[in-house]
């Protein structure tokens, strides 16, 4: 017969695993309540988990804040194309809350639902974007404890969504002259989330970086060589860096131009080679980091946080400037970099999915306004007419409209707009 004693005993036992169970999913997280949800380790490197940055805006400022059934929309559209992992870019607008409850609402709608974040948190310094001098060796530290505060309770609130953060964006970089702190400041937050995860009050599987350029990671000018960022390289549990080779055909234009061996060839197969030779440069930075890295013997995961191309410019892109911003050359570029990272198990945080009219708010023709794979409106653009061809996008809308191609699907009316670039010396 069984006692009474035996029951309790039996029960007191129970209680022991529940809770052993319970302190485990506590500093485990991610896995705890969704046994789809995968880790950054697993998912940083997978090509079945294609990122892209994001940012929801429709209007020309970010006072007007995208609503949750408009990021919803969005959701939609990126899971239908494959995207499985976000990269976001601040914490203090209403904006990021929006996306991770538009997330977490359609996981609730379908469990297979899969769409992931690295949760962005801003840094700079000390006056940034005020008319006083930004100070580059002391912090906005009220504005950036904030930020680290509202990361640190949105990836408490989601540790089935958000998977990393990145600490910085472009803080390090100099000629972000606005805004660039010390890499001692970036390195101080970074160890502050590390520290959270030590303490469980962050989840361990959480992975800690700084997204920025790969100057900044040691990749180019070795003034960037100092200790703070050899510390940093060892605070942070994978490396994330920027390269945008359309923004050098201007800073830095040696890789940039046509071929006067390739006048007899058609202008497609021109610029085809031009951007594999853009390609080239952009692997060129990696490396540089790469070795970098080595030379101070660290050994981490290298991604790339932040690459893409405009389709439209009237400044130093456009048909005044090096002629780089068109629909053409950026969908070759977006094809070379994914075939390129894919094939090296890179994940690349593809910028950007929309346009987005407040980056340049009073140059509507500005390059910075056209980074998105789609227009504000949702029309597809031609690094995604294939999508468009097999109805990936059938019966998604963004704002009411159906997701159709830009220039009605005329290749010929896309290209007559396509510019060469001048000739390369050889």
């Amino acid at each position: 017969m069984f006692k009474f004693s035996q029951l309790y005993r039996l029960l007191c036992i129970l209680s022991v695993v529940l809770i052993a169970c319970n302190n485990h999913n506590s500093v485990k997280g991610n896995n705890g309540n969704n046994p789809l949800s995968k880790t950054a380790i697993q998912i940083l490197g997978d090509t079945n988990y294609q990122a892209i940055c994001y940012g929801g805006y429709r209007k020309n400022t970010r006072d007007s804040q995208p609503t949750l059934s408009q990021i919803t929309e969005d959701m939609r559209i990126l899971n239908a194309m494959g995207i499985k992992l976000l990269r976001t870019y601040n914490t203090h607008y209403k904006e990021i809350e929006t996306i991770l409850q538009a997330i977490a609402q359609l996981r609730s709608e379908n469990s297979n639902f899969e769409m992931y974040v690295m949760l962005g948190v801003w840094i700079e310094c000390e006056n940034a974007w005020t008319e006083k001098e930004s100070n580059h060796d002391k912090e906005n530290e009220k504005a950036n404890a904030a930020e680290i505060k509202k990361a640190v309770e949105l990836a408490n609130q989601y540790p089935d969504i958000v998977k990393m953060i990145a600490v910085g964006n472009e803080a390090m970089v100099k000629w972000a002259t606005n805004y660039y702190v010390q890499p001692s400041v970036v390195y101080k937050w970074v160890n502050y989330l590390q520290l959270l995860k030590q303490k469980k009050q962050l989840d361990r599987d959480l992975w800690i970086t700084s997204s920025d350029n790969f100057a900044s990671w040691g990749g180019g000018d070795s003034s960037y060589h100092v200790e703070d960022l050899k510390k940093l390289y060892q605070a942070v549990d994978f490396i994330s860096i920027h390269t945008y080779p359309m923004h050098d055909t201007y800073y830095n234009p040696s890789f940039w131009g046509t071929l006067p061996k390739e006048n007899h060839l058609t202008k497609e197969v021109q610029i085809d080679s031009l951007m594999k030779r853009t390609l080239n440069y952009a692997k060129r930075q990696y490396l540089g980091v790469y070795k970098y890295m080595k030379s101070i013997g660290v050994n981490k995961p290298i991604h790339i946080g932040e690459t893409g191309w405009s389709t439209n410019s009237n400044d130093l892109y456009g048909s005044n400037g090096t002629m780089a911003c068109d629909e053409y050359k950026s969908a070759k570029y977006y094809q070379l970099i994914r075939e390129w990272t894919n094939k090296e198990k890179m994940t690349c945080f593809y910028f950007e999915a929309f346009d987005e009219n407040w980056k340049d708010a009073n140059n509507t023709a500005g390059s910075e306004n056209h980074f998105g794979l789609f227009t504000v409106n949702g029309n597809a653009k031609y690094a995604l007419w294939n999508m468009v061809d097999k109805g990936i996008f059938k019966g998604l809308t963004r704002d009411g409209n159906l997701i159709e191609k830009t220039y009605k699907g005329n290749k010929e009316a896309l290209l007559e707009i396509v510019e060469l670039p001048a000739k390369l010396k050889q």
